[in-house]
């Protein structure tokens, strides 16, 4: 979609956050008008682009989202805001309902009261659980084993019931492993605590390019012995651009289709890599001996987790720019060289 004098008008919700933040920057730079819903509390301000309208608040207060849509006029929402550590979600449970669902609740309704009727929800491969075969396809049955991806799945479920009662129009993108960094530089992942595998080995990397000792390593490998070629977890790691481009690909279906109600899309690259795998790779990537410890499973760790997101590249006409690791990895690393976490 290219700029024009009437360009459509999306509200990013959480778009302070990682993927949130790449998806504003990609909006602008195919013609959207863009505004932020963010509290800020786990998001960057800083990686909000200066000409981008910024509503602070939270979706726990039904008055702070009134305040956005009191702003301007929106087309639809893409809803990113949400709490996302699964050993969190495992520990504090309540704020994870209260966030994700009741939160999510609050904005539809919201929606709903100032006839804004389309949105595309951040959903999650977390929602499955740990699946019983592979490939991963929508038609998969979703059972959950954290808080994090339950609440996920009962917004799902909040989106089918809101469609067939009041004609809701939405699209639950199922993410696997976003990674990753914006792919000229400007924007990368910031996480605190971070958790996501990338960005971990190349801290490692950046320690030891540092002078730091390689054999007195920070990074940890969960599980030796998982049924997979390696005896590592293996996941299907997307890069965050191409999840951004699903998105407006999803905008543009739900434009093109609007009684088609609530839909569920996986987002991946439908290819699996180890843990190793990406250490090896990361490894190449960096020129550094990436030296790590060998720990015990992670409880409720899957051993695999690969989606098929053919549904995707067929319905919303969506392929990946970056269909291997290796990419994902690059750009990381070229972010992190220039914005080095101060841990490291």
């Amino acid at each position: 979609m290219s700029s024009s004098s009437n360009p459509h008008s999306i509200l990013v919700t959480g778009g302070a956050g990682y993927i949130g933040s790449h998806m504003v920057r990609q909006l602008q730079s195919e013609g959207f008008e863009v505004a932020v819903f963010d509290n800020l509390e786990r998001g960057n301000q800083d990686a909000i682009p200066a000409s981008v309208n910024l509503i602070q608040g939270n979706l726990t207060n039904p008055s702070d989202i009134q305040k956005a849509f009191d702003a301007q006029r929106f087309d639809a929402v893409m809803h990113f805001a949400a709490l996302a550590y699964v050993g969190e979600s495992v520990n504090e449970p309540d704020l994870y309902y209260r966030n994700n669902v009741v939160g999510s609740m609050n904005l539809f309704d919201a929606m709903r009261a100032n006839e804004i009727n389309k949105l595309v929800f951040s959903s999650t491969c977390a929602t499955y659980g740990t699946p019983e075969s592979l490939p991963i396809t929508e038609s998969t049955p979703q059972s959950p084993i954290n808080p994090y991806g339950q609440s996920k799945l009962m917004v799902e479920h909040v989106l089918k019931d809101y469609a067939v009662a009041y004609g809701f129009r939405s699209i639950a993108l199922r993410y696997f492993n976003a990674s990753g960094s914006a792919s000229d530089g400007s924007l990368g992942e910031r996480h605190d605590p971070e958790t996501h595998l990338i960005p971990l080995i190349l801290w490692e990397a950046l320690r030891v390019k540092n002078g730091g000792d390689p054999a007195a390593t920070n990074l940890r490998v969960f599980g030796s012995d998982l049924p997979t070629p390696d005896g590592t977890c293996v996941r299907d790691y997307i890069h965050v651009e191409d999840l951004c481009s699903a998105h407006i690909a999803a905008f543009k279906r739900m434009l093109a289709t609007p009684e088609a109600g609530a839909e569920q899309y996986n987002l991946g690259v439908n290819q699996g890599f180890s843990v190793l795998e990406v250490i090896n790779t990361c490894s190449e990537v960096t020129g550094v001996d990436i030296q790590y410890e060998l720990v015990g499973r992670r409880a409720g760790d899957p051993a695999e987790l690969v989606a098929n997101a053919s549904k995707a590249m067929q319905e919303l006409q969506w392929s990946p720019n970056y269909p291997n690791v290796r990419a994902a990895i690059e750009h990381a690393w070229q972010w992190y060289l220039q914005h080095p976490p101060a841990s490291v």
